[in-house]
């Protein structure tokens, strides 16, 4: 059996971050695992700018983005381990894997980061009936047909869910000739980013039909055409509101869902909300040694704050492997308005140490300010002009004392 001091599972942009900060604090032997032939994860098929605003400072291609760890983690000499498949984490942190060049390995890891990513729902997951044919895809996979391999999937497109992988590819497919019908949303508010509906819908003329689904598919060996019909509050389709629409392409961006089975067998707390391990501020989750950071823990709008979530796990990795596991934690809390809060999780003896929390709210607000409070103690408070559910909140503030009780963070 093999060891290594920290064993990083992914090596999308979570896996990546982490593994440069790790060599950066002088961890010992770093194991980097990824399932794919090529480090990166799905940022390799992110072709279009819009990354590194926040980290630095200018407009890059997914790529390009990915490119920059993976060069420092050359550079470090970090042993990585491509076209590996993770089968099982134990309690007591073995790792084992398989793969064609190494066979079936168990290392032995002083500590393990978990940044696995995430998924995407598909056509059983929103139960959408019908037929069966060729033609009806995730987002994501029309994004690797048309960016990665060349093919393009069909001629005129219906997209079901107004995600940001789906706003995208609505552009991108009128780029390359692809008819776009429409966006349609089930809900009634906008799925992605506003940036993205500017850039990707309005600019090009492509409708977005809000409170609106497709209720089933009709077609043989390929889609022919999909039926689509109002919802009620309830999110029911209303009676004599259906038309069909001739397709021979239906996209599906109807959320992501983390990528936790390998956590689940672990025996790891999972949040009901997010999906994703239940973790404190340094990343840890509920299994000592064992972190989770990126869209493995909670599915992030920008990449920005995953690399961030990689570099604290790598942090937590670092301090666990020299004092051992962390002290007392308090919960993070939800007010009335936030749908979840990550970390949930903060340690105690947070004096003078900088916490960074990320949130999402419940429904649009406008001219709200989000704040966080410890029994009665305002701890942060900041204005904003708007807040909507699919653009993640980003709050940093550093405690003047040791935290007695729960953090309740809110927007109101």
């Amino acid at each position: 059996m093999k060891s290594a001091e920290l064993v990083i599972i992914g090596g999308g942009p979570a896996g990546l971050a982490a593994a440069v900060r790790a060599r950066e604090l002088n961890v010992g032997r770093i194991v980097l695992i990824e399932r794919d032939r090529h480090l990166g994860g799905i940022l390799q098929q992110c072709i279009h700018d819009g990354f590194g605003l926040h980290r630095f400072k200018k407009q890059l291609s997914g790529s390009q983005y990915a490119q920059k760890f993976i060069d420092e983690v050359e550079k470090g000499g970090i042993e990585v381990l491509t076209d590996t498949m993770v089968l099982e984490l134990t309690k007591d942190r073995q790792v084992t894997a398989t793969s064609t060049a190494h066979g079936l390995v168990t290392i032995q890891a002083g500590a393990v980061i978990l940044a696995m990513g995430c998924r995407e729902r598909t056509r059983p997951q929103v139960r959408i009936y019908g037929d069966r044919p060729a033609g009806v895809l995730t987002a994501g996979a029309v994004q690797r047909y048309i960016n990665v391999e060349g093919w393009l999937p069909g001629k005129r497109a219906v997209i079901l869910g107004s995600g940001d992988i789906g706003l995208i590819m609505a552009r991108r497919m009128t780029l390359e000739g692809i008819e776009v019908e429409g966006v349609y949303e089930v809900m009634p508010h906008l799925g992605g980013l506003r940036r993205n509906k500017v850039q990707c819908l309005d600019d090009y003329g492509i409708p977005l039909h809000l409170s609106t689904t497709v209720v089933s598919v009709h077609g043989k060996k390929r889609l022919e055409s999909v039926t689509v019909a109002k919802v009620g509050p309830d999110k029911k389709p209303i009676k004599g509101t259906e038309r069909e629409i001739p397709c021979d392409l239906l996209v599906l961006s109807v959320g992501l869902i983390p990528e936790n089975e390998i956590s689940r067998a672990a025996g790891i707390e999972l949040h009901p909300v997010t999906k994703g391990p239940v973790v404190n501020d340094a990343m840890m989750t509920s299994l000592p040694g064992v972190f989770a950071a990126g869209n493995v823990a909670a599915v992030f709008d920008l990449v920005d704050y995953v690399s961030q979530t990689g570099e604290k796990a790598a942090m937590g990795a670092a301090e666990f492997l020299k004092n051992g596991a962390a002290g007392e934690t308090v919960d993070a809390t939800c007010g009335e308005n936030v749908s979840f809060v990550f970390p949930q999780k903060v340690r105690k003896d947070a004096k003078g140490r900088q916490i960074e929390l990320y949130l999402r709210v419940r429904q649009p607000l406008k001219g709200v300010t989000a704040t966080v409070t410890c029994e009665g103690r305002t701890l942060y408070a900041k204005k904003h002009a708007v807040a909507n559910p699919p653009e993640m909140i980003a709050i940093s503030f550093t405690p003047e004392a040791e935290l007695t009780g729960p953090v309740v963070v809110d927007v109101k």
